[in-house]
């Protein structure tokens, strides 16, 4: 994990976004992707379905996929709920030495516990937050 992450973001509809204080609770997951990654199209659905079921929080960064309201548009075809910070020029991305897409980072109490990258399904997801969990 880069030594001074942004942890303070803002989701493309202006929603004020605390990793740190997020990670205080839970392990909060950061999945790093973009519209135009066809991986990310095999993984986000996992991410939507984790995001549903409001056990862990969970922050979606969105690299080079447009404009907010080309980013809206895409989330509501596909059906994602999960927030979304719109990293147009992947400057988030770069902040935190991401490399590919996607990439996922488990936080807890304001650190990094895991990092992943490529496709991971839904059960390794659960099994790593709660991993984190313990520590």
């Amino acid at each position: 994990m880069p030594a001074n992450p942004q942890l303070q973001l803002i989701d493309y509809k202006g929603q004020n976004i605390n990793l740190a204080a997020m990670s205080q609770d839970k392990p909060t997951l950061v999945y790093f992707w973009g519209t135009w990654c066809p991986i990310c199209s095999i993984t986000s659905p996992a991410i939507n379905e984790l995001e549903n079921e409001n056990k862990y929080p969970v922050v979606s960064i969105a690299i080079k996929s447009g404009s907010d309201q080309e980013l809206h548009d895409y989330l509501n075809e596909q059906g994602y709920s999960f927030s979304t910070v719109n990293d147009q020029h992947g400057e988030i991305f770069s902040d935190w030495q991401g490399q590919v897409t996607p990439s996922y980072i488990i936080l807890k109490d304001n650190k990094m516990t895991q990092g992943l990258t490529g496709i991971q399904p839904l059960w390794s997801l659960k099994l790593r937050l709660w991993l984190s969990s313990m520590l």
